[in-house]
């Protein structure tokens, strides 16, 4: 079983101090795949005149820009951050970062509009544009923090994590959550990429963990191996499914997902769609016509 953590506690537009050089601001957006909305991390000393970084500015909600504003008033922003394009993480990343005077960084969007999701906001920002690009392994400094890049694609194509050296804290977007698994959605989701991802995370042995969505994870190791234990079960699971005769994804999500709210089943389809996508990549499944949604899978 995954030790979920409970969610934290807060008040919407209000600055969280959580560690020495990390404080918190959670926009008022919650939701079935945001848990109790997306939560905006502001890293440096925070007092007047520091030089701070600000990771994932979330939705376009103007009562959370002027929250992230008041949280950075007479500090100087030298970094907007974005772990990946989805509407709940980057759309608010260009007003704010123009009203601050800083750049944004993130890694660049996927080459192609990605509409294959359960929800809005897990749909692309079709209009963001970072001023820098990153790739993963750079390296960001400012006032007594360091900051690197690192490439966690999987949950979706494009996506970065952010490691905060000082405190060996990871700040996992949506790559990890303390809540929830995390969906993964094709086409720009990708389930082999997810777990060699998730296994880079688990060889660093971080401290903390820090997701854009709930709670900080304060005990990564076991946390981590659970949830990979996770996605190898859940994948057993599907290859038992379609050894059973289940030939189509809807056949097998009553049975896969029987104890899960049948509201999320959209969102289910999708993550055993990546498990077959990725089955039929290894050569352990067969889909007809191709590894659509809607194939046919049979055992290989």
């Amino acid at each position: 079983m995954i030790p979920f953590v409970p969610a934290p506690a807060f008040e919407y537009g209000r600055t969280d101090t959580v560690s020495p050089l990390i404080r918190r601001v959670i926009a008022r957006n919650p939701g079935p795949f945001t848990f109790t909305g997306t939560g905006t991390y502001v890293v440096g000393r925070g007092h007047a005149g520091a030089g701070v970084a600000v990771i994932d500015p979330g939705p376009l909600d103007e009562a959370h820009l002027a929250a992230l504003l008041a949280a950075v008033a007479g500090q100087t922003v030298s970094h907007v951050l974005v772990t990946h394009t989805h509407r709940d993480h980057a759309p608010l990343a260009r007003p704010f970062a123009e009203a601050v005077g800083a750049p944004v960084l993130a890694a660049a969007p996927p080459a192609r509009t990605v509409h294959a999701s359960a929800t809005p906001d897990e749909e692309e920002d079709e209009d963001f544009r970072p001023d820098i690009v990153l790739t993963g392994g750079e390296r960001l400094r400012g006032d007594g923090w360091t900051i690197g890049a690192m490439a966690t694609p999987g949950h979706a194509s494009n996506h970065l994590a952010y490691v905060l050296e000082q405190e060996n804290a990871l700040f996992s977007g949506d790559h990890v959550m303390g809540w929830s698994t995390t969906v993964v959605a094709p086409p720009d989701g990708d389930m082999a990429a997810y777990m060699a991802s998730l296994d880079a995370v688990i060889a660093r042995r971080f401290t903390t963990i820090w997701p854009t969505h709930g709670a900080p994870i304060l005990e990564p190791g076991p946390f981590l191996e659970a949830y990979r234990a996770h996605r190898l079960m859940r994948e057993a699971q599907v290859l038992a499914r379609v050894a059973a005769g289940d030939r189509r994804i809807a056949d097998m999500i009553p049975t896969l997902y029987a104890a899960v709210d049948s509201r999320l089943w959209p969102a289910a389809s999708l993550s055993v769609w990546a498990h077959l996508i990725a089955l039929e990549r290894a050569g352990r499944v067969r889909a007809t016509p191709g590894p659509a949604i809607d194939a046919d899978w049979t055992p290989a």
